[in-house]
C-alpha cells in the first residue's frame, strides 16, 4: 500500500515556532517607559474615541468677568430748585434790595452735590446767597437758600422780567456743571414787580 504521511521537513528548513501565549515583556530601563506610554496614550485614544461616538462635548468655561460699576450721573440730573416766594432784605441790606427764596432738593439716586456758586443774568444786579457757596447736600434731602438781590444800575434791569433764571454751579464725584434753573411765572411776577419798586423814583 502506498499512502500520504505528514510532510516532513526538508533538509536546510526548520518549521515556524508558536508565538508565545503572553507578550514578552521589554527588557532595560528605556524599553518600560516605552511600553508605559504607550499604554497611556492607546487608553487616552480609546476614551476620545469613546465620547466622540457618544456625542458629549467637553465645555471649557472661562470665569466671568466682574462688570465695572455703572458711573454715577452728573450733578445736573440729580439736582431739582424750586421757588419758595419772596420775602424782606435782609437787615443790613443796602438800597434797592429784595429777596427770597428757593428750595435745592438732590434726589435718592445721586451722590451729594456741593453748590459752589449762584448768580443771575442780569448785569444791573448783585446777588447773595445764605448759606454763603460752597455749600454741599446730602443725597435724598434739600437746602434752602435765602437769595438777597441789589440792584446797582436801574439802565441794567428789565422792567418786566420774562424768563428769569439762576445760574447754579453744581460738584459732585462725577463733573462740575453750570445749570440755569428757570423758577416758573411766579417767580417772574415777584422779580418784576421787585425791580419796579427799586428803581421806581429811577429815570431810565
Amino acid at each position: 500500500m502506498s499512502g500520504v504521511g505528514p510532510v516532513e521537513p526538508g533538509e536546510g528548513t526548520r518549521a515556524r515556532k508558536e508565538l508565545p501565549a503572553h507578550p514578552v515583556k521589554p527588557r532595560g530601563r528605556l524599553a518600560r517607559h516605552y511600553a508605559e506610554h504607550r499604554r497611556a496614550a492607546l487608553a487616552t485614544l480609546t476614551a476620545v474615541a469613546l465620547l466622540a461616538g457618544s456625542g458629549y462635548v467637553c465645555e471649557t468655561r472661562q470665569p466671568r468677568r466682574q462688570q465695572a460699576s455703572p458711573a454715577p450721573p452728573f450733578p445736573a440730573q440729580t439736582v431739582e430748585v424750586t421757588y419758595l416766594g419772596g420775602q424782606a432784605a435782609k437787615p443790613g441790606a443796602p438800597p434797592k434790595s429784595f429777596g427770597f427764596e428757593v428750595l435745592l432738593s438732590v434726589v435718592d439716586s445721586g451722590p451729594p452735590v456741593t453748590v459752589t456758586r449762584v448768580a443771575q443774568p442780569y448785569a444791573g444786579l448783585a446777588l447773595t446767597s445764605a448759606p454763603l457757596a460752597p455749600f454741599r447736600t446730602e443725597s435724598g434731602s434739600t437746602s434752602k437758600i435765602a437769595i438777597t438781590m441789589h440792584v446797582t444800575e436801574c439802565g441794567k434791569v428789565p422792567r418786566n422780567a420774562g424768563l428769569p433764571f439762576l445760574d447754579v454751579t453744581l460738584r459732585n464725584v462725577r463733573a462740575i456743571q453750570v445749570q440755569s434753573f428757570i423758577l416758573g411765572p411766579r417767580y417772574a411776577h415777584d422779580l418784576s414787580e421787585a425791580l419796579q419798586v427799586a428803581c421806581s423814583n429811577e429815570s431810565r
